[in-house]
């Protein structure tokens, strides 16, 4: 029995050669680089015959946060993990989930602050998260505990949409998923709407909306259409547009393969045109750029288009010095973020 073992355990090492799944039995702990995996998954799983699997192997496009292959898988680099709504018991943050539409199928996370007085109507804030509009959800633990955050300091009602992603759901379904949401926050004006917490303590005089990165590019499409199509039972104050995308990148290949009814890269979901900036349905519009960004130089624009669009409102512009992309959601406790979240809170509290 012995002899037989080790006549065994040779054999093994001498394959150990040809079969790479052997191989990383004999690696040693040592020998393994210290880096980070990136999360991969596939919208279809893939058929498990060698045909299917040799077709999975063409990719026919790949861009900064998928491939496509040429059988039609789509694989994602990103996968996002979510957590249920619950009650924060650092902040008295009450969170809940709500359905907006079944069909096409919206949801959102509510934020609701400690109550100090009962009669006092509060601010809405409507979140949109980024995500290169093909990942990242209202619901993961990073963006729960950021506008957990940011309804906590700024005494806000917060709604935090959670549109389809494309390219599964092609754009436009995330501008038209964000539009029905607030549409929705908008049915509550009345004070006879389907949720209760919006019924009982919204302002809906004192509405904001907001988002990082892709949501910043959203969030401008949703304050450009309150004021070409109106948003009766809403007045729709400022808003925030956190390191936003609007073109001018490698990245514009990819925004392009997700609208398969693009206008080029001069649509102005992409690139906004003049008319939409001088018609936004807002008062204030706050803007981060981050400077090690490379979406810097695209929100610089934005600022120096938009005041010179003939819009009669006020827009500011912060720098985030020494920091890249979106920094600010990855660290909540990082000193620069605070800082970030204190000028975003103190543009809500705002008269």
């Amino acid at each position: 029995m012995k002899a037989s073992f080790m006549a065994n355990s040779l054999n093994l090492l001498l394959l150990r050669p040809s079969f790479p799944h052997f191989q990383c039995l004999f690696l040693r702990p040592s020998s393994y680089p210290r880096r980070r995996f990136k999360t991969r998954f596939y919208a279809n799983y893939p058929s498990q015959n060698m045909d299917s699997q040799t077709t999975q192997n063409q990719i026919l496009h790949e861009f900064r946060f998928f491939r496509v292959h040429k059988n039609g898988h789509i694989e994602k680099f990103q996968s996002t993990e979510k957590t249920p709504p619950f009650d924060d018991k650092v902040t008295g943050v009450q969170s809940k989930d709500v359905v907006v539409s079944s069909e096409p199928a919206i949801s959102a996370r509510i934020f609701l602050p400690k109550i100090q007085d009962p009669t006092r109507k509060l601010p809405v804030l409507f979140y949109v998260h980024g995500g290169g509009f093909c990942f990242e959800s209202a619901f993961s633990p990073k963006l729960h505990n950021y506008v957990t955050t940011l309804s906590s300091e700024a005494d806000v009602i917060a709604v935090s949409v959670e549109y389809r992603l494309a390219p599964e759901d092609p754009i436009p379904a995330c501008y038209e998923d964000s539009w029905a949401a607030l549409q929705w926050v908008a049915s509550h004006g009345k004070r006879n709407g389907p949720e209760a917490w919006l019924n009982e303590h919204a302002d809906l005089d004192r509405v904001f909306v907001a988002g990082d990165s892709a949501g910043g590019n959203i969030s401008h499409y949703l304050a450009s259409r309150v004021g070409s199509d109106g948003l009766p039972g809403v007045k729709l104050v400022g808003a925030v547009l956190v390191h936003p995308y609007f073109g001018g990148t490698d990245d514009d290949k990819m925004w392009l393969y997700m609208y398969p009814g693009n206008g080029g890269l001069q649509d102005p979901k992409l690139k906004p045109a003049v008319e939409d900036l001088a018609r936004l349905g807002c008062e204030r519009v706050l803007v981060f750029v981050a400077q090690k960004d490379h979406l810097r130089e695209v929100g610089w624009s934005y600022y120096e288009e938009l005041k010179k669009s003939g819009w009669g409102g006020n827009v500011e512009i912060v720098e985030n010095e020494g920091e890249g992309h979106c920094f600010h959601i990855e660290d909540l406790s990082y000193v620069k973020a605070q800082a970030l979240i204190k000028r975003f809170v103190s543009f809500l509290k705002e008269d």
